[in-house]
């Protein structure tokens, strides 16, 4: 007998038990919990032939971004491939294995026509976001989710993440009321849903609603951080409004503790930290051996990295702790990969090498080429992924840099521009007003 999931998808190779072992590891992987891969082991374990477990399997490897999990795709693709048979799931089995070969926008394009023709598969949903964020196709991570939410009912499990999604696509195309009330809509139907909790704090970092986003993220934050995947990356926006604040105390403590605290030995969150010291670092923050720290385990992380957002911050990182031959070896590889023919051949091309070489000619003291490099890279800088608040730090390096190079009507441009995006930001508001005190005397 075929075992069907919960919205009534066949599951070819399933029995009762690893079907409901199944529905137990994708409520881990929707509401980011615990182990999800844990999870999803033990369910191939009851079903060697179950095609959608080991499906699942390579999503979860591929969504984390790390070089490790890239490699454990194509294992699963290949282990995948003689077990799929309905549809469903050969357009999953063709999509994860687009993904797991570097090709993430034919791999986004692929989960579209499946949420079309499968509007509550809420697995392709969630991976099809996140490809969005990957690729900054912010329109695709608002409306894909849009196109499914009339198919669906609030009663039905997991419907949570629909609006928590929609929130944080809604937030990325500027649409901050919409983005806020979904956002709160998706955290009241399920208290601790770490994505919407994410989505609202995004909204608000926007908007420079300072002592908002601080009470919404330190209301109770046991309940959006306990055994939370999402727990580093939400501490992570709560320091940006200490830092916007000028809070720096906080933001070393926050740092130290729940950011870097354990020192997660993975890209993205090594990421999380390397941009924060490099905003508190453009302060003039003393940050001690942090640097150090930090640029030692992105030499752990195992294998050439295939998703160029990862590479930029660990030049970051590299430049930060002052050891310029290993930033400069991640430009090398980032030079490789944007001669191939994939997707991080675009993200490489166009964004990461651009922005890692300005982010090592401001270590080198070089900011009128740091600046030169990053002006005409900012406006496209989505195409490589990342939020509106991830990708600040290209425009917080661009304004430190106009003014350690002294040049005046590029600082008073570039942080005019700010005060019209933030007006409320009370850091934005210190820049602008210092641009126009500047008695800048040309070199």
């Amino acid at each position: 007998m075929t075992m069907h999931d919960g919205e009534g998808h066949a599951l070819t190779g399933a029995t009762a038990e690893a079907r409901d072992l199944f529905e137990h590891a994708l409520e881990l992987q929707r509401c980011y919990l615990g182990d999800p891969l844990e999870a999803i082991d033990r369910t191939i374990t009851a079903a060697p032939g179950f095609a959608m477990a080991h499906i699942t399997r390579g999503w979860m490897n591929l969504i984390g971004t790390e070089p490790r999990g890239f490699a454990n795709a194509r294992q699963s693709h290949a282990n995948a491939a003689p077990l799929a048979k309905t549809p469903r799931e050969r357009a999953h089995l063709e999509a994860m294995g687009q993904l797991a070969n570097c090709d993430f926008h034919t791999a986004a394009a692929t989960l579209q026509r499946l949420s079309i023709d499968h509007p509550r598969d809420l697995l392709a949903l969630q991976i099809g976001h996140h490809i969005d964020f990957f690729v900054g196709d912010a329109r695709m991570m608002r409306d894909r989710i849009a196109r499914a939410l009339p198919e669906w009912s609030e009663d039905r499990p997991g419907y949570h993440l629909l609006p928590a999604m929609h929130a944080f696509g809604l937030e990325e195309c500027g649409d901050y009321v919409e983005a806020e009330r979904q956002g709160r809509r998706a955290a009241a139907l399920h208290p601790g849903d770490s994505w919407a909790q994410h989505a609202v704090a995004h909204v608000m970092e926007m908007q420079g609603r300072l002592k908002e986003g601080l009470a919404w993220m330190r209301d109770d934050p046991e309940l959006w951080s306990r055994d939370s995947l999402l727990a580093i990356h939400n501490w992570w926006h709560t320091a940006l409004y200490h830092l916007d604040l000028g809070e720096i105390d906080e933001v070393l403590t926050l740092y130290d503790g729940p950011i870097f605290g354990t020192k997660p030995p993975f890209s993205m969150t090594l990421g999380d930290a390397g941009a924060l010291l490099w905003r508190l670092m453009l302060r003039g923050v003393d940050l001690g051996d942090r640097w150090d720290v930090l640029a030692d385990l992105w030499t752990q992380v195992e294998g050439r990295s295939l998703y160029a957002f990862n590479d930029a911050h660990a030049v970051m990182a590299y430049v930060g702790a002052g050891r310029r031959s290993k930033a400069v070896e991640v430009i090398a590889a980032l030079e490789e990969a944007a001669a191939g023919d994939n997707s991080n051949a675009i993200f490489s091309s166009q964004v990461a090498l651009p922005v890692a070489r300005a982010f090592l000619a401001f270590g080198d003291g070089d900011y009128t080429g740091c600046a030169a490099l990053l002006l005409p890279v900012i406006p496209i800088a989505h195409r490589f992924g990342g939020s509106h608040a991830q990708r600040d730090v290209l425009d917080l390096t661009l304004i430190e840099a106009a003014f350690r190079a002294d040049d005046e009507p590029l600082a008073r441009a570039v942080t005019a521009e700010r005060k019209a995006a933030k007006p409320h930001s009370v850091f934005t508001e210190a820049v602008f007003q210092r641009a126009r005190a500047a008695a800048v005397v040309p070199a």
